[in-house]
């Protein structure tokens, strides 16, 4: 059996913008969930933010995914939920079709094939790793446009995706301008602490890590 979901409505153009100019690496400083595991660049560097397009595949069956690989829009990020196989959905021509459809990015739990070909497109590919072992087109089951579970991470269609060097975190659209402000202040700060230390200052002053350390710190040998 198969089920298409409604194409999500595209995320806002400021929250691109906003997202596109922070690290998901701050956003980490602030919070543990929303981090898919397991998934590594195919390159290095890299940035996204688009919308969530989702598609669960059963183990060896990928009729969903190219279906899927169709209907994506410009501004999309592919998100593949392979039900726990880790062999490759995700070759050449789907990477093609995805970048010559508009998507700018993609998220693979599970692997991916035709690593050349998926570099020399250039479209930032999250993904378990590479294996030569494929799905094939079974006409099994599948689903798009539902929510999926990548990384141990639950994605619904049209949560906000960004990417960049450091990994890749889903956000809620309705929290994604608001939190794009709170990680651009946090990371505004950084010149000016840069500053403090060049000129002799601790950076354990500034975060409060010494404090800490001073108040838990116990007699060690020799002292």
């Amino acid at each position: 059996m198969f089920v298409q979901g409604n194409a999500p409505r595209p995320v806002d153009p400021e929250v691109v913008s906003a997202l596109s100019r922070v690290q998901t690496s701050t956003l980490g400083h602030l919070r543990d969930y929303g981090f898919p595991r397991g998934l590594h660049p195919v390159r290095r560097p890299l940035g996204f933010v688009g919308t969530a397009f989702t598609v669960r595949i059963p183990h060896l069956d990928s009729t969903a995914l190219h279906v899927a690989a169709d209907q994506l829009r410009e501004g999309d990020v592919l998100v593949v939920d392979q039900s726990g196989d880790t062999r490759s959905c995700f070759g050449g021509m789907v990477a093609f079709t995805a970048k010559t459809r508009g998507a700018v990015g993609a998220l693979i739990a599970g692997s991916v094939n035709d690593v050349d070909e998926i570099l020399d497109l250039g479209l930032p590919v999250f993904s378990a790793g590479v294996s030569a072992r494929t799905t094939r087109i079974l006409g099994v089951e599948g689903a798009i446009n539902v929510p999926v579970t990548v990384g141990g991470v639950v994605i619904n269609p049209g949560d906000v995706v960004f990417g960049d060097s450091d990994g890749v975190a889903v956000v809620g659209r309705d929290e994604a301008l608001e939190l794009a402000a709170v990680l651009a202040d946090k990371e505004a700060a950084e010149p000016a602490l840069k500053e403090k230390i060049t000129a002799g200052g601790r950076l354990s002053d500034a975060s409060g890590a010494r404090a800490l350390f001073e108040a838990g710190l116990t007699p060690g040998p020799g002292r």
